[in-house]
């Protein structure tokens, strides 16, 4: 119950960082806010792991897996702020939680795993639930989908990547170098993109960071308590938040069609997780 409970803590609050997001993505380039929400991450998860572990614990094992891990993680987070800063966070939340199907779907090829009829289905589902909240074709789409699909394709490489690195050191630790990378690469490109940000502006890029920092440390400590498929249907709560600081602050509310393709969105990725069986309540 404690690590349903961090889990619970912790997606829940992930929304509030995107919704910082949005809102100084309205002011500032994405390359700043994501630079911003890395630079804050890394420097607060520094203190922690400085505070908790010896230098020796800081050693990476694997760094070529864990630069190319960072990599897709950086891209998710630029996609993904991308997208929100044209898109609903629901809209663009639903779209980045095809990454489950995109890692089950490749996972055959790159792991040697094979995913079974059942969990083919669920990837198929997950794709059509993907279609309806995009919409091509219609009025109703938006050219910044494209940017929350992308962000969904590269979460699932990101997921591989982390399943390789499983039992090569600390959850912790290897989220710390992941902020490193991410932070030492936007410094080099953040120049051209800079808008000086005032006091305000400062403070809300702290707190972004600050939530996320927090956010990712709740779920990594949720795995100390609880296994993976006991916590999988509890990350969906984050829609649940996502919507509500989306309609709160920013007046969007889910139209009927987008409340249809997350229904299949999570549906399927609940599907994949319990290997093509609904847990039962």
């Amino acid at each position: 119950m404690l690590g349903v409970a961090l889990m619970a803590l912790g997606v829940g609050i992930l929304p509030v960082m995107d919704g910082l997001a949005k809102y100084l993505s309205a002011e500032y380039h994405v390359v700043q806010v994501t630079w911003a929400r890395y630079l804050f991450h890394f420097a607060l998860l520094a203190a922690l792991l400085l505070w908790r572990l010896p230098l020796r614990e800081l050693i990476p094992r694997r760094p070529r897996l864990q630069l190319l891990r960072s990599a897709f993680l950086l891209s998710t987070t630029l996609c993904y702020f991308g997208a929100i800063s044209f898109l609903p966070l629901a809209n663009a939340l639903a779209l980045a939680f095809i990454g489950p199907l995109v890692s089950t779907a490749l996972a055959p090829w790159l792991l040697g795993e094979h995913a079974g009829p059942r969990r083919w289905l669920a990837v198929m589902i997950g794709f059509a639930g993907t279609l309806v909240v995009i919409r091509p074709g219609l009025a109703a789409f938006e050219w910044g989908s494209l940017l929350g699909v992308a962000a969904g394709l590269s979460y699932g490489l990101y997921q591989l990547t982390t399943r390789q690195l499983s039992g090569s050191g600390r959850a912790s630790v290897t989220l710390f170098y992941t902020s490193v990378f991410g932070f030492a690469v936007l410094s080099l490109v953040v120049a051209p993109f800079w808008t000086s940000p005032d006091l305000a502006g400062w403070g809300l890029m702290l707190i972004m960071g600050s939530v996320g920092a927090l956010a990712h440390f709740l779920i990594i400590s949720a795995f100390e308590y609880a296994p993976a498929p006991a916590l999988a249907p509890v990350s969906y709560m984050e829609m649940v938040s996502a919507v509500t600081v989306g309609w709160l602050v920013f007046g969007d509310f889910p139209d009927a069609f987008t409340w249809t393709g997350i229904a299949l969105i999570v549906v399927s990725g609940l599907l994949v997780v319990t290997g093509g069986r609904l847990p039962k309540t």
